[in-house]
């Protein structure tokens, strides 16, 4: 095994972690093989980062990182001649990707940051001499840890005392980390939400005071963060605890803070209602409408669309003689101002098309009745569109909006059940709520003797109408019947 060349390792250092697992997180065969491969090379090899974190939390992780003392050539041959292939996956920052048993494996050089001048990116990467250099660099610090079956835990940030403690810190001056990298601030947010861990004072204070800093990174890159917010479903946490960062992150937020709506529907205002509807669509999205696993990850579209669904609220109060707030049309206004919300942040076009749809029609007025459910759910289909899926999360949406509300409103929650239960049961029997439904199509109606041509699609709709209505049942026959072609 090589020699570490920085004595002040050994300080840092706890071989109670020596062994062949990590608080009984076993590394894998093709890991082992590659650390191997490296060190018989005369390297020094480390896993790194988030496998670490994980292990020491007991978690599952599949993404294995490793740091290497040599260079990216030096790896590269090392794992070429001991069989392993490779793929210069990162060669301008010094790394590569071990495929080793068909396993994926990234191998990157010790290395230190220059000077940031854009608020994002190092001017320049130059190589390290020790593992201590890299750690350094990193970002929290329970992403600052390496380990070695053999050498045992290194932490030199007390990551492992801020893991049991359950706590979010920046690596040395938190101001200074989000002024290097204000992306920082959101990825710091993203672990606190993942892990349900609270923010190190300093760092929470740094967040706050660094915000305005968010306005350099590319909104694209905003947008993938927020998106991993909202998937650990505690994106309403996030706006409650770091209010000026989601803000920055979402400007058009900023006029909801302090909303007073002036209703006796609400409780709280616009921004603190979002952030409650946020939770509750988080926590209770398993129920679905289309039969799904429950336990499948939260869905983006009714997280993005719990964020935004009142987003234009402030743009349309108005107050009547009586002093009461009203908000007419704030749900068409929220869905083109989420549009351009989502498109700024560049989410894709499916996802946007379809929170925007659930934006347009949570307050859209249903019954627990066969034609209104029916007529809603037609609301949702089209090419591309999985109808079903989204009447179930229009019921979510809807739920948790009801529960974000005053106390009073929440007997509706009840009617809301009601009706997911029989829209499941409408879509479990066939019930026709769009074209594509229909068990009549335009094929059959020209056997039955209508000629090609417009009055084909004026007949499939007033086919379509009339099994909504309960007029026809949604048969071939009965519809050829009630259309007098048979």
């Amino acid at each position: 095994m090589p020699q570490l060349d920085n004595a002040s390792i050994d300080s840092y250092l706890d071989d109670s972690y020596k062994g062949a697992s990590l608080c009984g997180t076993v590394p894998s065969d093709a890991s082992v093989r590659v650390v191997r491969a490296l060190e018989d090379a005369g390297l020094e090899a480390w896993f790194v980062g988030g496998w670490v974190r994980d292990a020491l939390l007991g978690a599952p992780s599949h993404d294995v990182d490793l740091c290497c003392s040599g260079t990216w050539q030096q790896s590269e041959d090392a794992l070429l001649s001991a069989g392993v292939d490779v793929v210069r996956s990162g060669i301008r920052f010094g790394g590569i990707t071990a495929i080793a048993d068909g396993e994926r494996i990234e191998v990157t050089a010790y290395r230190k940051d220059g000077f940031y001048t854009d608020g994002r990116h190092p001017e320049d990467v130059v190589m390290a001499s020790s593992i201590l250099d890299d750690l350094a660099r990193r970002d929290f610090t329970i992403n600052a840890m390496a380990w070695h079956p053999s050498r045992g835990l290194l932490d030199m940030y007390n990551g492992a005392s801020d893991l049991s403690q359950g706590l979010v810190r920046a690596v040395g001056v938190a101001r200074t980390r989000f002024e290097e990298d204000a992306l920082r601030m959101l990825r710091a947010v993203r672990f606190a939400c993942r892990l349900d861990f609270a923010m190190e004072a300093q760092t929470a204070s740094a967040l706050s005071e660094c915000a305005h800093l968010l306005d350099s990174v590319a909104r694209e890159r905003v947008g993938i963060e927020l998106s991993g917010i909202l998937a650990t479903r505690r994106g309403g946490d996030a706006m409650v605890r770091y209010p000026d960062l989601m803000c920055a992150a979402i400007p058009e937020l900023q006029s909801c803070r302090g909303f007073d709506q002036c209703t006796r529907y609400h409780a709280f205002d616009v921004y603190d209602h979002i952030a409650r509807v946020l939770t509750v669509a988080g926590e209770l999205s398993a129920f679905r409408i289309d039969g799904g696993d429950p336990s499948c990850e939260v869905s983006p579209t009714l997280m993005w669309a719990a964020l935004l669904h009142d987003i234009a609220k402030p743009d349309c109060f108005t107050v009547d003689e009586a002093g009461r707030g009203h908000f007419y049309g704030h749900p068409e206004a929220g869905a083109k101002k989420a549009r351009v919300i989502m498109r700024r942040l560049g989410l894709c076009d499916n996802l946007v098309r379809d929170v925007c749809l659930l934006i347009s029609y949570h307050d859209l007025p249903l019954y627990p009745e066969r034609s209104s459910l029916l007529k809603g759910m037609s609301l949702f289909a089209g090419e591309g569109r999985d109808a079903p899926r989204l009447i179930g999360e229009l019921f979510d949406l809807k739920r948790a909006d009801t529960l974000g509300k005053a106390t009073s409103c929440f007997s509706y929650v009840e009617e809301i059940e009601r009706m997911r239960e029989m829209a499941r049961e409408l879509v479990a029997n066939g019930d026709a709520y769009s074209i594509a439904t229909l068990n009549l199509t335009g094929r059959d109606l020209i056997q039955a003797g209508v000629e090609p041509g417009p009055r084909i699609g004026h007949l499939l709709d007033r086919a379509l109408d009339a099994t909504i209505s309960g007029a026809a049942p949604n048969s071939k026959n009965d519809l050829l019947a009630y259309l007098r072609l048979a």
